[in-house]
């Protein structure tokens, strides 16, 4: 298929012969080639960022890293944008991290709720202003991304199912028989309802959902209503 597109392409090329790859030429080429793709961008930044043309390149390319599986690359270039990001609101330019943000912080440096809360307000009493958000913004945050937060129905209804839907994380061993056996005593368990687990799942690939449609010239339909048909299969 790539060979096909390629070839496709030099044919549509006007010069006669393939056209050099990006990289290999000038700034000049550059903004000549990209032109409209540099038009389409300033004009989602302006809409959708305030204008922040940086953060709409970055975060394609972030896109972009990880649809070709270079995990590791991503994480290094999020972290650099954290970092530009905080950097920004210690000169003044910004007006706090946003709270899902210092949730992930928090969650990858691998820091407990008092040692973050400690973190908070030092920051706040050593330069004034309030960058990191408190806790309770962050488990406000953390509710939006768990299971049991967005309503839904089953129809038809399950058997023996609840149809209250604000089901977050339950116990484990929740309604199974302890056995010493089983289940040694310093052990933890936690698990989430599998339908309020799939929702929150679809919830999360919405964008992508959406995106897909469009691609599909299914733009008539995004705006729903949607039928989720869940079809069982063995692993």
């Amino acid at each position: 298929k790539e060979m096909k597109d390629r070839e496709l392409y030099s044919h549509i090329n006007k010069g006669g012969r393939p056209r050099q790859h990006l990289l290999s030429l000038t700034r000049r080429a550059h903004k000549h080639r990209l032109r409209e793709l540099k038009r389409q961008v300033k004009a989602f930044a302006e809409k959708e960022e305030g204008g922040d043309i940086k953060a709409v390149c970055m975060t394609l390319f972030l896109l972009a890293l990880r649809a070709k599986n270079e995990h590791r690359q991503a994480d290094e270039l999020e972290a650099i944008m954290q970092a530009d990001e905080l950097e920004a609101i210690m000169q003044g330019k910004g007006s706090g991290l946003h709270p899902a943000v210092c949730l992930a912080i928090r969650v990858n440096t691998f820091l407990s709720c008092s040692q973050y809360h400690k973190m908070y307000r030092t920051v706040k009493a050593v330069t004034g202003r309030q960058i990191f958000q408190p806790l309770h913004a962050l488990r406000t945050a953390e509710k939006a991304l768990l299971p049991g937060y967005h309503p839904f129905e089953w129809k038809p209804p399950l058997k023996n199912v609840s149809t209250n839907t604000e089901v977050g994380i339950i116990d484990g061993l929740s309604g199974l028989p302890l056995s010493i056996d089983d289940y040694p005593v310093d052990t933890i368990a936690k698990r989430f309802r599998y339908d309020a687990a799939l929702v929150s799942a679809l919830k999360d690939m919405e964008e992508e959902i959406l995106e897909g449609m469009k691609e599909k010239n299914l733009d008539d339909y995004v705006s729903g209503p949607f039928t989720v048909v869940v079809k069982e299969s063995c692993d």
